[in-house]
């Protein structure tokens, strides 16, 4: 079964394509004008195990909002898309990342049920000389409401004794704990044979 998408979003403010396929080998082909925002999206494709290719020309001249946002709605949409029916996937999907200093847990269910938790301590404006650091939590909102899962992201630890939070580090932790969780999630269980994980009926 092929688990593939392909997603076009054009508004006034941005156009975007976004092809994905859940069971690739990790592969991105990404640009979105952001540059940190590219690296996050390529720590999705792979630690997700991920084929993801991004494009988006988006209205950079005004700032970056229009094109992250966009983007993480364009992704969501592909995403649920590609998970077709939900049949023998595990559902649930969890993972706790180190990146030195920074701790990270991020957490999933793909229930057909938007809502985000994010949580993460206060960091310097921007990373790199676009990416405002406030854009995050709303990256996550975005794409959890459009892939309609529930997700909850936590920065547990941040700071070495006597500094201050790498904001890098501490956004860069998050998407690799969110890619890992959604790899798990996505998983074909064998135990399933093909059910929907469930007891409702219905994801």
């Amino acid at each position: 079964m092929s688990r593939t998408a392909r997603i076009d979003r054009v508004t006034n403010e941005t156009k975007v394509l976004i092809e994905i396929d859940l069971d690739g080998t990790g592969k991105g082909d990404l640009n979105t004008g952001v540059g940190f925002y590219d690296h996050m999206l390529n720590q999705l494709a792979k630690h997700g195990g991920f084929d993801l290719t991004v494009r988006c020309e988006g209205d950079l001249e005004i700032d970056s909002h229009h094109t992250m946002e966009d983007t993480a709605i364009a992704l969501g949409e592909a995403f649920a898309k590609a998970l077709g029916d939900k049949r023998g996937i595990r559902r649930y999907g969890s993972a706790t990342i180190p990146m030195d200093e920074v701790l990270v847990r991020a957490a999933v269910d793909l229930s057909g049920r938007p809502y985000v938790v994010h949580d993460e301590p206060l960091l310097t404006p921007y990373i790199g000389p676009v990416y405002a650091t406030s854009m995050t939590r709303h990256i996550f909102e975005a794409f959890g409401h459009a892939a309609k899962v529930t997700l909850h992201v936590d920065v547990l630890r941040a700071c070495r004794p006597g500094g201050h939070p790498d904001a890098h580090h501490v956004v860069e932790a998050q998407f690799k704990a969110f890619s890992r969780a959604l790899r798990e999630a996505v998983e074909i269980d064998p135990r399933n044979a093909g059910s929907l994980p469930s007891t409702k009926g219905v994801l």
